[in-house]
């Protein structure tokens, strides 16, 4: 049902939204000399790796000259980025992967794979189910570069302050999966992109990161 669901809904938003994911497109080409596409590896189900599709709001060969995490004062972001990163946009293009069954509507957010080489135990769950391009984690961190304003070092403040959390609501995702739940958290990931005061009741035991928390840490 799953599959199902997540192929007919990126069937039909890769035909809606193709105006729009063309318009991103040359922008981004007429932006900075570079691909349209960023590709790089994640982990899928199984830990197993695959090539990411996103909108690309850095510049090229960015992941050779810094770190994995991004705050919104990164220099390595571009004009076009900036503004396809505010509202997600860069994330519309998963809906490819999607289609071709590497990833799910909602789900663990893929992530790289010098990270999941090191899950052990309870972690492991995560791998049982395909990563996603929105879930639980995605709406309480809704703001990651925000949040990794002013952080000396962006890895360091993700690991410290995301990433704990970020696992766990994870694994909430995973036990307590569902159709229901999944129809909720794309409705709850629509409605916070647009209003950022929005913060859904199920994550009422988990705050929401304020803006520059990392500064704390330099």
């Amino acid at each position: 049902m799953k599959r199902a669901f997540d192929l007919v809904c990126s069937t039909f938003g890769l035909l809606v939204f193709s105006p729009l994911l063309l318009a991103i497109a040359v922008w981004i080409k007429l932006d900075s000399r570079g691909p349209v596409f960023y590709r790089g590896q994640r982990s899928g189900r199984g830990n197993k790796p695959f090539g990411i599709y996103k909108f690309r709001s850095m510049v090229t060969n960015a992941d050779k000259i810094g770190g994995s995490s991004t705050s919104a004062q990164d220099k390595r972001i571009t004009a076009s980025g900036r503004f396809i990163r505010r509202f997600k946009l860069d994330e519309l293009a998963q809906l490819i992967n999607v289609f071709l069954g590497d990833m799910s509507l909602v789900g663990p957010r893929p992530e790289v794979m010098m990270y999941t080489n090191t899950y052990k135990g309870e972690l492991l769950e995560i791998f049982t189910v395909r990563p996603g391009i929105t879930d639980w984690a995605s709406i309480w961190n809704s703001d990651e570069g925000g949040v990794l304003a002013g952080a000396p070092d962006p890895d360091r403040a993700f690991e410290i302050l995301i990433q704990p959390t970020k696992l766990q609501l994870q694994l909430r995702y995973v036990r307590t999966a569902s159709l229901p739940t999944d129809i909720k958290i794309i409705f709850y990931t629509v409605r916070r992109i647009f209003n950022s005061s929005f913060y859904p009741p199920e994550l009422a035991d988990v705050p929401p990161l304020a803006p520059g928390l990392g500064a704390t840490l330099a």
